[in-house]
């Protein structure tokens, strides 16, 4: 397995994925294969920090990451998802390699922290902890303990507030 940077050509391969990991029927979308559409096409997409993750062999992408630009109150901050394996390659690592990449690719790039909404036993590995910890609410409160932050070395204790995912969240 080889964690790279998002290139063009990756694209459709990246949809089918996120499609592919999140599908619960033939004929469903998966909202996280039309938000990751909407990112795309958004300010908020920072390709320096969409990765993917291909065979050895052949190259395929089997899995993806991305964070994209988010904010604490008016001080910037970013939102990590959606993260996709492909079902076939589940439970292999795969998630934790683009995990561990974008996290490490966030902090050089000195960015104070990533936030998501996920499953606290999942992310805890990685540092993550529920973001009213820190002083940081959620967009929606009902989120709970599964709304979790995970500060970087740029991050300052003053940094609190209401988190905003970008744009598309909203709207998907």
């Amino acid at each position: 397995m080889l964690i790279r940077r998002e290139i063009h050509s990756d694209t459709a391969a990246t949809r089918a994925v996120t499609s592919a990991a999140f599908t619960k029927s033939d004929t469903e979308v998966p909202v996280e294969a039309t938000l990751l559409d909407e990112l795309r096409s958004s300010d908020a997409w920072l390709p320096a920090l969409s990765f993917v993750a291909t065979t050895g062999e052949r190259g395929e992408v089997i899995g993806h990451v991305v964070c994209t630009r988010g904010h604490v109150g008016s001080e910037l901050a970013l939102g990590l998802g959606p993260l996709s394996v492909h079902p076939a390659h589940q439970r292999r690592g795969v998630g934790l390699a683009l995990v561990h990449a974008v996290l490490g690719a966030a902090d050089a790039f000195g960015e104070s922290l990533v936030a998501l909404l996920g499953n606290p036993a999942y992310y805890g590995r990685f540092g993550f902890r529920p973001a009213a910890e820190y002083g940081i609410t959620a967009p929606d409160p009902a989120w709970g303990e599964y709304f979790q932050v995970r500060t970087l070395t740029a991050y300052q204790p003053t940094l609190k507030g209401p988190f905003s995912y970008a744009e598309p969240f909203d709207r998907v």
